[in-house]
């Protein structure tokens, strides 16, 4: 076989791969990326983009469009998912321009009208006065209509009645949302069309058939499942729908419900030398079977905390064994951390259990390559980092963001351990959820352990345990430094 061939079947392989992955499949072939191969394979980076687009995450699909455009840089589509991921990440303005560009071009398909036209509705709904929305919604009503007549597409067109409806075109837009209906029940005859069944569900909002609406709905968020990016884009025009109407969104939510996102944190097990207890490995069983319970009643699909033994890896896991997508984030270099917080209990699986949840986690990041010394900086950042990600990904699934802490609800050790997690949150306005260790059953699991295993070797201490001489004196603290080289700084006055 050629090496063309060769790179043909890698192109399909990879193309069969993204097709039927999940979100932390699709990273691992992003990441395993052959950028020579893909760049003879242009369809690689489309396909993979779009996959993680309806996955919901429009930051990851920019990267990955990126690098496609760099090695592809007239490919239309490329550029048209381009707009769409901006849009969806909030940077509108950018959206706007790079599809008003793809207009001027000459590209007047349905994709690209149909984004640009989103970028207008977007617009309208930041715009600063009531003028400037209603022009930008007639802007997004003209173009959707101007794809609906030259394409005759149901997505446009559903998109046309939504927006003649919202500026006062009541007529008009019932009559756009009949002719959608017609077209979009002849499509579900070849299939359960996501898209043909959320069109439906809108097309019965706009002319107020609520039950209707109701059961299309429902039809399309099973179709969808997991796609939670298109089902947070349909339910977005909904509210839209409704809000004009004046009517309680509650019903449709609950139809079109996107998981919540949680932020985690707890106490790691306790050193063989701790003092007072707190979370004795005896209690381990206990503490993982109220996290189950907590994520069984919750049902969230999205996770961000740290890997230390304990609250920690036993989160991860009931995450995962619910077939929820985790993302991982270690304070400072993996080899450290692991000697720091995971591989101090003498005969414990606690290290090998790392490694399994860090291998099936969606992302592993690290907050800092170096580990500073002086107090629990390293683990406070930590958690304020894992707690700003989960924000970010609860924004753009316009979703709910959960903090969740495993706490004895005593003050702690220092910087970055559960009790200062707990009001560094709450200063933040985040309200934890909190599953308490209590006191006496801390010291009941510590008796019972002590009569079975007899005193143990003392272990490493952990960094906010540490103090080595000379530093008693010091603290540490986080600051935030802003470097900006700024267009025409050197004319200002």
């Amino acid at each position: 076989m050629t090496e063309q061939g060769d790179a043909g079947n890698r192109a399909e392989h990879t193309l069969r791969l993204i097709a039927s992955g999940d979100l932390a499949e699709l990273m691992a072939i992003w990441n395993g990326r052959d950028a020579a191969d893909w760049s003879r394979a242009p369809q690689i980076y489309r396909a993979l983009s779009e996959a993680i687009l309806k996955k919901g995450e429009p930051l990851l699909a920019y990267d990955v469009i990126k690098e496609g455009l760099g090695a592809l840089p007239g490919d239309v589509r490329l550029r048209q998912l381009q707009g769409l991921s901006l849009a969806r990440s909030g940077a509108t303005d950018r959206a706007n321009a790079v599809l008003e560009s793809l207009r001027k071009e000459g590209q007047v398909d349905e994709e690209t009208l149909g984004m640009l036209g989103r970028t207008y509705k977007d617009l309208a709904m930041h715009a600063t006065s009531a003028d400037e929305c209603q022009q930008d919604l007639e802007r997004a009503a003209n173009i959707y209509s101007e794809g609906f007549t030259s394409t005759g597409g149901y997505w446009s067109g559903i998109n046309a009645a939504t927006m003649n409806l919202l500026v006062g075109k009541v007529e008009v837009a019932s009559a756009l949302a009949a002719k959608v209906q017609e077209q979009c029940r002849k499509v579900l005859d070849d299939g359960n069309n996501y898209w043909a069944l959320a069109a439906l569900g809108e097309a019965a909002l706009i002319v107020k058939n609520w039950s209707e609406a109701e059961d299309w709905y429902a039809r399309a968020a099973q179709a969808g499942s997991g796609r939670y990016g298109d089902l947070c884009s349909t339910r977005r025009n909904a509210h839209l729908i409704l809000q004009y109407w004046k009517t309680d969104t509650n019903r449709i939510d609950k139809l079109l419900c996107i998981p919540p996102v949680v932020a985690f944190a707890g106490h790691m097990i306790d050193r063989a030398d701790r003092a007072e207890p707190r979370f004795p490995a005896g209690m381990e069983t206990a503490v993982a079977a109220r996290i189950g319970a907590w994520v069984d009643r919750v049902k969230p699909k999205f996770g961000f905390a740290s890997a230390a033994c304990g609250s920690d890896i036993l989160f991860l896991e009931a995450m995962l064994q619910r077939g929820a997508e985790v993302s991982v984030v270690l304070p400072y270099n993996e080899e450290e951390f692991v000697r720091d917080s995971v591989d101090f209990v003498a005969g414990s699986n606690w290290p090998e259990r790392f490694r399994r949840v860090l291998a099936r986690a969606t992302r592993v990041l690290t907050a800092s390559s170096a580990k500073l010394a002086i107090g629990g900086v390293s683990y406070e950042f930590c958690n304020q980092f894992l707690l700003g990600l989960g924000a970010i990904r609860a924004r753009q699934l316009e979703t709910e963001l959960i903090p969740l802490v495993v706490w004895n609800g005593q003050s702690g050790d220092g910087p970055g351990g559960a009790s200062s997690v707990v009001e560094d949150w709450r200063a933040l306005g985040c309200e934890p959820e909190i599953i308490f260790l209590e006191k006496e059953e801390a010291e009941q699991a510590a008796r019972n352990s002590a009569a079975q295993t007899g005193p143990e070797i003392s272990g490493r201490k952990s960094m906010s345990e540490q103090k080595p001489a000379g530093t008693s004196s010091f603290n540490s603290r986080l600051v935030s430094i802003l470097f900006a080289d700024a267009v025409g700084f050197s004319k200002l006055t």
